[in-house]
């Protein structure tokens, strides 16, 4: 989900144009395959610069073609910020009879983290 400062830009009708007319290229090119994989139907049109407050409004990086691409989901969760937990470690991991275990140092204080025995 888009950052609060960012909500307006991605609702935009400058964006939606941009991001519309660049899906329509790429199934044009290649039947808007992931430019990532090249296994499955692109998802999301995604920044290849980041975006940030600083750099938003510079269309260059926010609506330039050269600086996008079209993506699964699976890759675009790949990228650095962007998948579930966000490149951050797991909070469980599980036992072998699939129940959840917490790694989390605030709530098991004295267990040793990945693999510690029970």
């Amino acid at each position: 989900m888009a950052q609060e400062w960012a909500k307006a830009f991605y609702k935009s009708r400058r964006w939606i144009k941009c991001k519309n007319n660049y899906i329509a290229d790429r199934r044009l090119v290649d039947g808007g395959l992931c430019e990532e994989c090249q296994k499955k139907l692109g998802y999301i049109v995604h920044h290849k610069i980041l975006l940030t407050q600083d750099n938003i409004s510079d269309q260059d990086i926010s609506l330039n073609h050269d600086n996008l691409e079209y993506v699964c989901k699976d890759c675009h969760d790949k990228f650095d910020g962007h998948g579930v937990g966000k490149g951050q470690q797991p909070l469980c991991i599980f036992d072998k009879d699939g129940n959840p275990i917490s790694i989390r140092d605030i709530d098991s204080p004295h267990k040793k983290i990945w693999g510690a025995d029970d």
